[in-house]
């Protein structure tokens, strides 16, 4: 027997298990100590639901999910508005530092799981969605190069890479407390004197809104930002028709936006409001997520339980030894950098939240860092894919 849902109510279910997702989240203490995002819970708890049934020959769902790709651009565009070039300038030489060093972890997590996919005699594509694509692009680019990847012919890409992620975010929750308790007690840390707090009134002042939000505001936001989505989308085909190097809508959204968000900065700081963009970012995230975690087919990815596991593992271990023994050192071996390390573990494996979330397990342990709060969350929530997509987009096209 099967059930055909369709595009509507496929909206109305993703909804929903986001806001289940949101429930259990409040409720079972484990989810929200590894910040596992709602949509990830919700959708799952329907995919396991949707794999039972099938298991047992009792039912066959299928999804109606040909608006996720709108909701997956939407999302990724707002992540480009976000990219102000003021707060890069906040965050000094040691923000360069970070940043780069997320870059070098994008490139090095690529070529691990590549290697090791073709080691255990794998699709190398199979291999880029558990590199950088899941771990540090997490649950957002799984689900956007996930398909992308199956477009070019491998079947459970999106689901391999979904399940990469969740594992990835579980494992950069687990390890980033003791990795930075480690360094703190190795070397003696204590929290330096240094305030940044002009800095980090500075970072309030470049994101906040000097108007309310009204209804003409947030229009002049969904004007902006379907403008780069339009603009984005036009320009990434003509760049693949014209090079033959393929680049997804989404990214070229995402770069038409960082352009534009610079450039109305440059006539009006209070054109754009982040607060709005932030909100239409989070919904269109929950839902996309949603709807990919809902749509993915478990027993496709059970075969390929084991080598997923040997990859993670060895991702998971190239990070921690890299926090420990190199980026620890280049942003200045004190209190700073290491809890920078745990944050860096925390966005290398899995997102941004897992990164602040550890940054604040260990501060509400042994003091404030001002410049960790700072410069990780900048970094994390946009700075990191500017070297991400194009090694994840050159790794597809190398390996189609």
């Amino acid at each position: 027997m099967s059930l055909e849902i369709n595009q509507l109510t496929t909206i109305f279910i993703a909804v929903a298990v986001f806001m289940i997702g949101s429930y259990l989240n409040k409720r079972i203490h484990f989810l929200d100590r590894f910040c596992i995002p709602a949509p990830v819970v919700g959708g799952l708890l329907f995919a396991i639901i949707a794999t039972i049934l099938k298991g047992f020959h009792l039912l066959e769902i299928s999804l109606d999910t040909s608006l996720q790709g709108l909701f997956m651009l939407t999302f990724f565009t707002t992540v480009g508005l976000g990219a102000s070039f003021g707060l890069i300038k906040l965050g000094g030489k040691l923000l360069v530092i970070y940043w780069l060093s997320c870059g070098f972890l994008a490139l090095v997590q690529s070529v691990i799981g590549i290697s090791f996919a073709k080691l255990l005699n794998l699709d190398p594509l199979i291999g880029v969605m558990v590199g950088a694509t899941s771990m540090e692009g997490g649950h957002g680019a799984a689900t956007a190069f996930g398909t992308t990847i199956e477009e070019l012919g491998v079947e459970s890409a999106l689901s391999i890479g979904l399940a990469a992620a969740t594992v990835g975010l579980v494992a950069g929750g687990l390890i980033g407390g003791p990795i930075v308790k480690h360094l703190i007690t190795k070397y003696n840390l204590k929290p330096t004197e240094t305030d940044v707090e002009d800095d980090s009134s500075a970072l309030e002042n470049v994101q906040a809104s000097t108007s309310n939000l009204t209804s003409k505001t947030f229009m002049i936001q969904v004007f902006i930002i379907t403008l780069c989505m339009a603009v984005g989308s036009y320009l990434g085909e003509l760049f693949t028709s014209t090079t033959g190097f393929a680049i997804p809508s989404y990214v070229s959204a995402m770069f038409v936006a960082v352009i534009v968000r610079n450039i109305i900065d440059k006539y009006d700081r209070n054109i754009i409001q982040m607060k709005s963009i932030s909100i239409i970012g989070d919904i269109t995230l929950g839902i996309f997520l949603s709807m990919a975690l809902m749509s993915i087919k478990l027993w496709e990815v059970a075969n390929l339980a084991f080598p997923l596991l040997i990859i993670i593992f060895v991702q998971v271990l190239f990070i921690a030894l890299f926090g420990i023994f190199v980026l620890f050192r280049m942003l200045g071996k004190d209190y700073d950098a290491a809890v920078m390390v745990g944050g860096f573990t925390g966005h290398g494996l899995g997102a941004t939240p897992n990164a602040i979330a550890n940054m604040d397990a260990i501060v509400n342990k042994y003091g404030p860092s001002r410049k960790a709060f700072l410069i990780v969350p900048i970094v994390g929530a946009f700075l990191i894919d500017v070297f991400a997509m194009p090694i994840i987009i050159t790794s597809i096209n190398m390996f189609s």
